[in-house]
């Protein structure tokens, strides 16, 4: 799989862009702000239907074109050669388009617009979630460093993104789930209001058993092939004699096998009745779960530092990109979004080397010599300043 096109119109500060992605690697350098992270959000967001980094969908039209009630475009030419994946989009050369449309707002706070999101794959319509898997892609970025100090719902996300890309039916019960909880949240409200039966919950507890428990298994079966490599990755990166294991932490205790998780999941809910009649909030199910990072028996979430924590969040994304890859049968594309910045050279050095396994890397950096001292003429170099892209000769490296 590979981006061969990218195209943009009014995203966030690239009005009009027209780029050919080659394989390989290709650096993108430039001071800050000047629309490399937006190069990035946009490849990302063909990948997986949304923006890693903007609260609201507004923040991505660019603010002159909203305001005149104009669009933004994010195009994309996507080629396949390999194996079609069950469900997925078939492979071959595919011509995706995410639109957002401006028109204006009655809302009293605000900017004034409101934006309608249009995915189109060969100009056929498509929802979100069929479009996620036909890129796949794996995000190294600054803000990585909240999937070891950041909330639960951080870790949660990473592998809810990994497994989409893997598998679309995960995908598809995610967002089943997703429904079922939002319901039967609802009824707990209404039952702590006297307006609901303790009887009518039984159906929603038995959907809520059927789609959760399945999704715990499969987050378990991941886990088995991600833990490994991310102790691998974290060997070569980390600092000698530090030992990393990642514990999966379901919210209903594992048990057997997928169709064992189903007893397990009711005796779970029996467990928390009392809790859920108080809050009238569902307390227990794949939205509660976590996985902890923990080195030489040091919980990493609560006591790692900066520099630790830079050091398994690039561990994990390697091995996100790795278990992706084995997966999919071809590896996905890497964004590097300012990922070296804080690393010395040995570091540098051997997330470079790893990076260089892969079919099509995109690095974002200021400082491009150090990305060119590696790769020299390996390596395609754009120069990205004032919202424009513009390839460059080579001033430097081997």
């Amino acid at each position: 799989m590979r981006l061969s096109r990218l195209r943009l119109s009014n995203f966030r500060n690239l009005v009009e862009l027209d780029l050919e992605l080659p394989l390989g690697v290709s650096v993108y350098f430039g001071q800050n702000a000047q629309g490399k992270t937006a190069l990035v959000e946009a490849v990302y967001l063909l990948a997986i239907a949304r923006s890693f980094r903007a609260e609201n969908e507004r923040e991505l039209v660019n603010f002159e074109a909203a305001r005149a009630g104009g669009m933004a475009l994010v195009e994309g030419l996507v080629e396949d050669d390999g194996p079609e994946v069950s469900g997925s989009v078939a492979a071959g050369r595919q011509r995706v388009i995410i639109g957002y449309r401006a028109s204006p707002s009655n809302a009293a706070s605000g900017p004034g617009y409101r934006v309608h999101k249009e995915i189109r794959v060969n100009r056929m319509r498509r929802t979100a979630g069929s479009l996620v898997g036909l890129v796949h892609a794996v995000l190294f970025s600054v803000l990585d460093i909240g999937l070891v100090q950041g909330p639960p719902s951080a870790r949660r996300r990473f592998l809810d993104i990994l497994i989409s890309q893997a598998d679309p039916l995960y995908l598809q019960g995610l967002q089943r789930y997703q429904r079922v909880l939002q319901q039967r949240n609802r009824l707990l409200r209404l039952r702590r209001e006297g307006r609901a039966r303790p009887d009518e919950m039984e159906f929603w507890d038995d959907e809520l058993v059927r789609e959760g428990a399945w999704l715990t298994w499969r987050r378990h079966e991941v886990m088995g092939v991600l833990a490994p490599a991310c102790v691998r990755h974290h060997r070569d990166l980390g600092e000698p004699g530090e030992a990393l294991t990642l514990r999966y932490r379901p919210s209903v205790p594992l048990s057997g096998d997928a169709a064992g998780m189903a007893a397990s999941y009711y005796e779970s809910l029996r467990a928390v009745a009392g809790r859920e009649r108080a809050t009238a909030a569902t307390a227990a199910g794949p939205h509660r779960d976590d996985f902890a990072i923990v080195v030489n028996g040091v919980d990493m979430g609560a006591f790692a530092s900066r520099g630790q924590a830079r050091t398994l969040a690039l561990a994990l994304r390697l091995a996100e990109a790795e278990t992706l890859s084995a997966a999919r049968g071809s590896g996905p594309l890497l964004l590097l979004d300012d990922a070296l910045s804080e690393m010395d050279a040995v570091r540098r050095r051997r997330v470079l080397e790893k990076a260089a396994q892969y079919p099509q890397v995109l690095i974002t950096t200021t400082d491009a010599e150090q990305v060119s001292g590696f790769f020299g003429r390996r390596a395609s170099y754009f120069r990205v300043s004032g919202g424009g892209i513009a390839p460059c000769a080579l001033f430097g490296g081997d």
